[in-house]
């Protein structure tokens, strides 16, 4: 697609001359692959130790240690990929004026998804759309529809209040050229850089959450706060027989260019509030149906040629963020195959270490970057400027997707609003072979939970591309979990998606290396199989510790070679991996706590959302989509500050951690003791070693389990069922040993 196509003017001779952006290779890529050399024959060499064990006697725990170090070398082959040409971006915002006028910018609807609002408060969805309503962008160009996957009156109270403060909020922002469009983190900011007017602003604000926020709490809109009869009316959807999971499309237009006026006289950008029609027998595909309700709703609307999409939470820091979208969209020297511009995924709110790795850096930012010299990187799921064509494939499939036969009607027409509910419908998908490919050929793409990763890995066996954008100031600031059990709940349903994915019938490992490119499905294939993390670090947590409990040496003694085999896979490993977080700004205590979260989600999440795709593939179990909860209590936010973990709620996930902990201290404990006792130290260091590491990343759980009397304590019913469970597993191995 040429700049002219896409909404751009012609290029100048100067532009020839000008680029719109930069990329270069990451100066440590050739490091990366000299030493990817000298770790695959360690990891040769370790796995032809374990074949010429296997020879001399073949044991349970031998199969067991093979198929642990075959999974973590499958795991350490994929992730190279990303290693072999990381790229880093720069864009010239500057120069896009020679390529296009604004007033040849292509047009943007920006998509935000929220599906409950007790879990995803109404008010931080509200600041998410303000920050984006207020991009330095053409008004009459911009359009903003809400998902209301949830189908609650509170949200759409919600917004329209926002509307009324939008009035106020847009002019102050573009008149003093802030950068904080969020006014939720522009208030928090320092008042010293406020203008004049900022207090009255701010005081509209709080009346603004304090009505929402009551509403919210009392589940109850009074009739006081509704300004027109008009507003009084969108409620009557919601009858007796409404429920989140049944109900007709609810479609109301709260803001429209040209038709409404901010406080200076300028015309507001569309807002549109969208809550898709369910129905109890139907599939509803979760956030991927929601999205493509949206792809339908916006087209009979407004149709723009791209489409930025974004989570309820995950607000605009930075207002020229399309613009650095736009240098790669309109350049005509790009692609034609690219699909998308991927911004990272960035979190505010996070503690100081960072001790339940929410940051995610290696997956947000260093993983992005890895894959951005080769196909280019996967859709995180919000941050992503998409072309609306790599949707359609052809325009458009139906004839309620063109905008043609719509002319410039007022989106409030009757016509465009009952071609929008049509379409939003919860039927529509199943009413003809031609709307029954959504999900599979047209939109995002159905199959997993894990939407986002799997859409793009669809588009690029498809032949499109994407592009991960970078700059210095995060493009989008987003919530993270704060709650250690929201946070393993989260990594548990990503599990079941990933693997959904890995085992499809275009698993990456197979199909995606084939159609992609090598490194690309490499790439691919280390998401899906993410999961299968759980089984080397479940047979590593278990078993040596274990054998030391039964006083048996399965590790090579300190004068054997083998031992320094060893010793060099797990600090070469270790020392990557620390060495890339470094580099990519991340700290020491932050990449600590990063790999013990590792350890803890490999026993828990990723262990139970297996067993939990197992069961579900098999037919004996079905799950649903959780809502991560964004919402946070005071108290349970001063104890993260402080960097305690979370506990608190009898939870199955935490059972395989607490009896990990405990048997790894009893071990470590006992071993020493019996190497006073009878030395052997020789024989038995390394598992010294590795139990004495575990019984370090324990300590949190620990400290729950014994030392806390807080509501987050460790509860005392998992905490005898883990006493029990580690006793079982002894006596267990007392007779395999």
């Amino acid at each position: 697609m040429t700049s002219k196509e896409m909404g751009g003017g012609s290029l100048t001779d100067q532009s020839q001359f000008l680029p719109l952006h930069t990329r270069a290779l990451l100066h440590h890529t050739s490091a990366n692959r000299v030493f990817a050399v000298v770790y695959l024959c360690a990891i040769l060499a370790l796995l032809y130790h374990h074949f010429l064990a296997l020879l001399h006697t073949t044991t349970v725990v031998s199969l067991l240690f093979l198929l642990a170090d075959a999974v973590l070398a499958f795991m350490w082959a994929t992730a190279q990929a990303f290693r072999m040409c990381p790229t880093r971006r720069q864009v010239f915002i500057e120069h896009l004026q020679h390529v296009a006028k604004e007033s040849d910018y292509p047009a943007l609807d920006v998509f935000i998804c929220t599906a409950d609002p007790y879990k995803e408060p109404p008010i931080s969805v509200v600041n998410t759309a303000l920050s984006v309503m207020a991009y330095d962008y053409p008004t009459e160009k911009l359009s903003v529809y809400v998902s209301d996957d949830g189908g609650s009156q509170l949200t759409l109270f919600a917004f329209m209040e926002a509307a009324r403060f939008a009035t106020h909020w847009l002019p102050y922002c573009r008149k003093n050229k802030i950068l904080e469009r969020c006014p939720e983190a522009y208030f928090e900011s320092n008042p010293s850089s406020w203008f004049p007017e900022a207090d009255q602003i701010k005081l509209m604000y709080e009346k603004m959450r304090v009505r929402v926020e009551t509403a919210v709490k009392s589940g109850i809109i009074s009739h006081d706060y509704m300004n027109s009869k008009q507003e009084l009316e969108a409620f009557s959807r919601w009858t007796d027989g409404f429920t989140s999971q049944n109900h007709p499309a609810v479609i109301q237009v709260l803001l429209e260019c040209g038709k409404d006026e901010d406080v200076m006289g300028h015309t507001m950008p569309n807002l549109v509030y969208v809550s898709r029609g369910k129905g109890i027998n139907l599939p509803h595909n979760f956030k991927a149906g929601a999205l493509n309700a949206l792809l339908r709703v916006s087209a009979t609307m407004t149709n723009a040629p791209v489409i930025l999409t974004l989570d309820s939470d995950m607000y605009s820091n930075d207002p020229q963020t399309p613009l650095r979208a736009l240098c790669y969209l309109l350049d005509p020297s790009m692609d034609p195959k690219l699909a998308y511009v991927q911004f990272p995924q960035i979190f505010y709110g996070i503690n100081k270490n960072d001790i339940y790795g929410g940051e995610a850096r290696h997956t947000f930012q260093i993983h992005p970057t890895g894959m951005d010299g080769l196909k280019g990187p996967i859709y995180l799921g919000t941050g992503g400027f998409f072309r609306r064509k790599v949707f359609f494939g052809d325009p458009s499939e139906t004839s309620e997707l063109k905008q043609d036969h719509l002319g410039s009607k007022s989106i409030k027409s009757r016509v465009i609003l009952a071609s929008a509910h049509h379409v939003a419908d919860c039927n529509f998908e199943s009413q003809s072979q031609s709307q029954s490919q959504w999900g599979t050929k047209m939109g995002f793409r159905y199959g997993s939970l894990v939407e986002d990763m799997y859409t793009s890995y669809m588009l690029q066996c498809e032949g499109w591309k994407s592009i991960f954008c970078h700059p210095k100031r995060p493009a989008f600031l987003g919530n993270s979990p704060t709650n250690f059990h929201d946070f393993l709940n989260q990594t548990r349903r990503w599990s079941i998606g990933l693997l959904e994915v890995a085992f499809c019938k275009y698993s990456p490992i197979t199909y995606g290396t084939r159609t992609i490119n090598l490194l690309s499905g490499l790439c691919f294939a280390y998401y899906s199989f993410w999961p299968i993390w759980s089984i080397p670090i479940t047979i590593y947590a278990f078993l040596p510790q274990l054998a030391l409990l039964n006083y048996v040496s399965i590790f090579p003694k300190m004068s054997d070679p083998w031992f320094f085999v060893y010793i060099f896979c797990f600090l070469g490993a270790y020392g990557q991996d620390y060495l890339e977080l470094i580099l990519s700004g991340g700290t020491t205590q932050r990449w600590w706590n990063n790999q013990r979260v590792w350890m803890m989600r490999g026993l828990s999440s990723f262990s139970i959302g297996s067993v939990e795709y197992i069961l579900k593939s098999i037919g004996i179990s079905t799950f649903g989509f959780n809502v991560t909860s964004k919402a946070v209590e005071e108290e349970q936010s001063k104890r993260y500050k402080k960097g305690m973990f979370e506990f608190g709620v009898a939870s199955p996930l935490f059972l395989p951690l607490t009896t990990a902990a405990i048997i790894n201290l009893v071990s470590f404990l006992w071993g020493i003791a019996q190497i006073f006792r009878q030395g052997r130290i020789e024989d038995l260091l390394l598992q010294i070693l590795l139990v004495g590491f575990a019984m370090v990343n324990c300590w949190p759980i620990y400290e729950a389990m014994v030392l806390r009397a807080d509501e987050a304590k460790m509860p005392v019913k998992i905490t005898l069922i883990s006493i029990v469970l580690a006793w079982a597993l002894y006596l267990a191995s007392s007779i395999a040993f």
